[in-house]
């Protein structure tokens, strides 16, 4: 009876360990949990005080440490936001100020080697999104040997309001950038715990998808977090003119006074007496000034990033970067006017004036598919894939180490039954129709290519979680390659593997192969029209 005993209390003690695994850090003993995949995942790990009370539109403060086990079996709260967009949604317990939580996928073997680290931050134009987000979940990446982090950080007026006051509290004289600082906090928890999870502090990745990809680029040039990674990988977006690109100080601080003066908190100490669901609900209001742009504030950012990029002052590590085929509509520039060739040289004519006839060259027009298609490209290169470009040219130029560039092409596949009422919305999002069953879009069909943010789950390894669309053979062979380059770029610094076509790097101040994501992946070369379109938009955003 004893023996039985003993052996009984051995397989709950067995079994306790596959449903669960625990982790001291710094701070203290972390209790996770087992996915079915066998790979453990700690969800809602603090790295930072709550930023709530006088704690407000400060950095990021240490986080005190615990007695006991925390178990993190669930993810933290998101951000304080408003619902912006149709595509996202958390599996967080709600909204609250108390944000700064990450979570943390782990291999379901240890290795003798400490493996590969990617720290993951969320898109939604710093006014949206959430670590929770089942598109960026770290379980596949942590079944190809990765440790994956998804990361939360302030946002809109709580992550990037500067004002004069914060600026003369601060030690470091700077206001704004508390959402990047929050980001750069948990790239110092990553360097003091990783260890802890059979992770390497030199190793470490850093992605993220349009606005995560804009902070990517930031976190390259801050003297602060340079000098934590060991690559970066950018989906759509760089902090480089037109693409939320950071202000001057004293600009942000303008701003931030003229906010308070318009709600009628004319003080620091008024604004942070503000109940954190009313200062959302002010800040979010037309004619505001903008309250979510990175300012060159002396210490998180010394400069423009790009003229730290051209200046050879970013980190120096591979970098792999690219965008989606057809990032927003064709709509972005004909403003409602049909796409006749004739309604759209009197665009470019609003647009660019006396150069109309030599964008017309590099975007022609002389059919409607033609204006279609030229217009969706104009319209995503002066959205986000100017910047893009520009961060992967310049920093080829300057870095000495290899740039990978992709453009990804898959169309989307159609919606579900469990779509419902459901239509393509704004980027790759959707939203709710009140017809059960919606009519098609009028007027001519949309340039075929891939909406902003469509590639997320592809490379992420996410397709299953998302229930809108039918996914088929196809979106799964164009997902196992992407995920497979961007595994094989976490861990070596190079996106090639045996079983994927070759992918080129990008050789300074030539036009760059690049890899087309798409049913039937391969390498391209860039046309000399298509860097010509990069080129001179170039000259009109560096003026």
């Amino acid at each position: 009876m004893k023996r039985f005993c003993i052996l009984f209390i051995a397989c709950l003690t067995a079994g306790g360990a596959l449903a669960q695994k625990r982790v001291v850090i710094a701070n203290g003993t972390l209790e996770g949990v087992t996915e079915k995949s066998g790979v453990h995942s700690f969800k809602g790990i603090p790295f930072s005080q709550p930023p709530i009370g006088e704690l407000r539109w400060k950095e990021p403060q240490p986080i005190n440490s615990w007695t006991g086990v925390r178990k993190c079996d669930a993810f933290g709260y998101n951000a304080m936001q408003k619902k912006v967009f149709g595509d996202m949604g958390f599996r967080s317990p709600g909204m609250s100020e108390d944000c700064l939580y990450l979570n943390v996928w782990v291999p379901a073997k240890a290795t003798k080697e400490k493996m590969p680290v990617l720290v993951y931050f969320y898109g939604g134009g710093f006014v949206a999104g959430d670590g929770s987000e089942a598109r960026y979940d770290g379980e596949s990446m942590a079944k190809r040997g990765i440790i994956a982090l998804t990361v939360n950080y302030r946002l809109g007026v709580f992550g990037f309001m500067a004002h004069p006051e914060l600026t003369k509290e601060s030690a470091h004289k700077s206001s704004g950038n508390y959402g990047l600082l929050d980001q750069h906090a948990a790239l110092e928890w990553v360097q003091k715990n990783i260890e802890a999870f059979g992770g390497d502090p030199k190793r470490v990745t850093i992605a993220g998808e349009s606005a995560g990809s804009i902070a990517v680029s930031a976190q390259m040039v801050s003297p602060l977090s340079k000098n934590m990674i060991a690559g970066a990988i950018g989906e759509s977006g760089a902090m480089i003119k037109p693409t939320l690109a950071a202000i001057p100080l004293a600009d942000g601080e303008a701003n931030g006074v003229t906010f308070g003066e318009k709600i009628g908190a004319t003080t620091l100490a008024a604004l942070r007496a503000l109940p954190a669901d009313k200062l959302l609900e002010e800040a979010s209001k037309q004619g505001n000034p903008p309250l979510s742009s990175a300012t060159i504030d002396g210490y998180f950012l010394e400069k423009p990033p790009v003229e730290s990029f051209a200046a050879g002052e970013q980190a120096k590590v591979p970098l792999l970067v690219g965008w989606n085929s057809a990032e927003i509509p064709y709509q972005a520039v004909m403003f409602g006017n049909a796409p006749t060739p004739e309604n759209y040289k009197k665009q470019l004519q609003m647009f660019y004036k006396d150069k109309a006839d030599e964008v017309l060259k590099l975007y022609p027009g002389a059919t409607e598919a033609e204006v279609i298609k030229s217009a969706t490209e104009l319209a995503s290169d002066r959205f986000i894939v100017y910047s893009t470009w520009k961060w992967a040219d310049v920093h080829a130029q300057t870095a000495g180490k290899s740039v990978y560039r992709y453009l990804f092409s898959k169309v989307k596949p159609p919606m579900t039954e469990k779509a419902g009422n459901l239509t393509p919305g704004l980027a790759g999002g959707f939203t709710k129709s009140k017809d059960a069953k919606p009519e098609p879009p009028k007027g001519p069909t949309p340039y075929a290519g891939a909406p902003h943010a469509f590639e997320i789950e592809y490379a992420m390894g996410n397709l299953a979680t998302n229930q809108v669309y039918a996914w088929t053979p196809a979106d799964y062979k164009v997902s196992e390659a992407m995920e497979g380059y961007f595994a094989n770029f976490i861990k070596t610094g190079d996106p090639n593997g045996a079983s994927l076509p070759k992918w080129s790097r990008v050789v300074k101040n030539q036009p760059a192969s690049f890899i087309n994501l798409d049913v039937n992946t391969k390498l391209e070369k860039e046309t000399e029209q298509g860097r010509g379109r990069y080129l001179f938009l170039d000259k009109e955003y560096l003026k």
